[in-house]
């Protein structure tokens, strides 16, 4: 079973669409069947499941989504992207219980974790209803979390991110061989879907 879709309730159905995708989401259908019953789906970049809003399909009030969560793996320049898309996120925060975070404001301490720990760092933003979202940093994935013969990357960024270490870490393994190897692309892919799959990187 996958999660396909999170509806959301909106007040302004327009203004919802200019809003998210003024984010850069991806507009996948907005289809109205009479001047009662409107349906838009829009996706966040790279995500697999989609948002829905519209007129007559959720009874809930505008506003009260609240604690819905976006995976990304740098947390400042998402912060900085979304400042230039109009979306006035939060400051970056890490909760002082060093797991997951609080509900509402309770417990949130300034800036990143201090360790940089996946999982560990989030910013919030609201859409012009007040639904309330949370960017949560991930880099590297608990073990079992991911399945190691699904390896996929969320954009090229996310990829070249993840070849970046990938590349630090073989240039570690090559000093400590003494040699250059000649089979660095299947060490690499080795590293990525370890990395991701959240197992022991290879030496």
């Amino acid at each position: 079973m996958k999660l396909e879709v999170i509806v959301i309730p909106v007040s302004d159905v327009d203004r919802a669409k200019e809003f998210y995708t003024g984010l850069g989401w991806r507009l996948d259908a907005d289809i109205a069947t009479s001047e009662s019953f409107r349906v838009i789906q829009v996706t966040p970049p790279g995500s697999p499941a989609s948002v829905i809003f519209g007129t007559s399909v959720t009874a809930q009030q505008p506003g009260t989504a609240q604690g819905l969560h976006l995976i990304v793996s740098d947390i400042e320049a998402a912060r900085d992207e979304l400042k230039r898309l109009g979306a006035e996120p939060g400051e970056v925060f890490h909760d002082e219980g060093g797991i997951f975070h609080h509900a509402g404001a309770d417990a949130r301490v300034p800036g990143p974790d201090p360790q940089r720990n996946s999982y560990g760092s989030f910013l919030s933003f609201s859409d012009p209803d007040g639904n309330g979202w949370l960017l949560q940093e991930v880099t590297t994935r608990l073990p079992g979390r991911v399945d190691p013969d699904a390896t996929t990357y969320a954009s090229a960024g996310d990829l070249a991110a993840a070849l970046r270490r990938a590349a630090a870490a073989h240039g570690e393994h090559e000093a400590r061989t003494g040699a250059e190897d000649p089979d660095w692309p299947d060490w690499y892919a080795d590293y990525l879907v370890r990395e991701q799959a959240g197992t022991e990187l290879p030496r």
